[in-house]
């Protein structure tokens, strides 16, 4: 739970600091969709709750810079093909899971970053505050 309070901690320091660097531009957050679904707050809570805070920023952050020409939006995977499942123990977690994704599959990290560059360009330029779930539907 440590661990998952101080990278919340990092992430507000991170913030802060690049606020003086960034006018007239996009930022994206990359949380999880684990900040607000019921199976992950069984499973990981410490994990959710940091997620949280993170979609709690973004939205804020969104408001407060707006006028200044800056757009804030996230991006919540879902059960999504990386290594972290196995890194956090365990590694068929996506393929254990999947079933209960409307899309019946896991996605991919490309699909992930298909959201991302959206919303970096200037094809989204009327889009702030926003959470992108790019999780199959679930």
């Amino acid at each position: 739970f440590r661990q998952r309070l101080k990278s919340l901690s990092s992430f507000i320091v991170l913030a802060q600091n690049l606020l003086g660097c960034i006018l007239n531009g996009s930022r994206v957050e990359y949380a999880t969709l684990s900040s607000h679904k019921q199976d992950a707050l069984q499973e990981y809570v410490d994990y959710a709750a940091s997620k949280g805070g993170v979609d709690t920023i973004t939205v804020g952050l969104a408001k407060e810079l707006a006028a200044d020409g800056v757009r804030v939006n996230g991006v919540r995977p879902g059960l999504i093909h990386t290594e972290i499942h196995a890194s956090g123990g365990d590694a068929h977690r996506v393929e254990r899971l999947q079933g209960m994704v409307p899309m019946k599959r896991g996605g991919d990290p490309e699909e992930v970053a298909r959201a991302i560059m959206w919303l970096v360009s200037d094809a989204s330029s009327y889009t702030t505050g926003h959470l992108i779930d790019v999780s199959g539907g679930r």
